[in-house]
């Protein structure tokens, strides 16, 4: 027998991800994403899907680049809070402690804390229901030589992390 279930729930565990944007001279903000991928090698791309009406997805659309920045397992507690709280009410940066970097080639800042980062500059951006997907073109990419190494572990998604962390977003007007 078969019985209904919300889709997304056997789409889990997903790898977390910090996603940093905006101006690490003026605005930034970071936001938690599971819905990143890659999806072409040559060249290389990225597809990360943020809620439209999002601090993130404004200060995307207007310098048209972001930070992928993989977390370690250490910072699950800040990965929650900046997946639960708006850029547009909180300074996630301040709240949490987590440190802000200049990247090798963007204007959004990296996370120090995280292990390893991907600059990229949209390409392209998709309306898809009440996200947005953004296609970045992956122009930097490096990681802590630890987490190469095998040594440090990173963060993944469970099944409940879209209950908890959708069901406090605000819906799209």
């Amino acid at each position: 027998m078969r019985t209904d279930v919300e889709y997304l729930e056997f789409m889990w565990p997903m790898r977390h991800f910090l996603l940093t944007c905006g101006d690490i001279e003026r605005k930034s903000n970071i936001i938690a994403v599971s819905f990143c991928m890659p999806v072409s090698k040559e060249p290389p791309l990225i597809a990360c899907a943020i809620g439209r009406g999002t601090y993130s997805c404004k200060l995307i659309e207007d310098t048209e680049e972001f930070v992928v920045n993989v977390p370690p397992k250490e910072l699950k507690s800040k990965i929650y809070y900046c997946g639960f709280h708006s850029g547009y009410q909180v300074d996630k940066f301040k709240e949490t402690g987590l440190t802000p970097q200049p990247a090798r080639k963007v204007k959004a800042p990296t996370i120090e804390e995280c292990v390893a980062y991907m600059e990229c500059k949209v390409r392209q951006e998709i309306e898809t229901g009440e996200k947005n997907l953004f296609i970045g073109e992956v122009i930097e990419a490096y990681a802590d030589e630890a987490l190469v190494k095998g040594e440090k572990n990173i963060e993944y998604a469970k099944g409940d992390f879209p209950k908890k962390i959708y069901a406090t977003r605000f819906k799209i007007p």
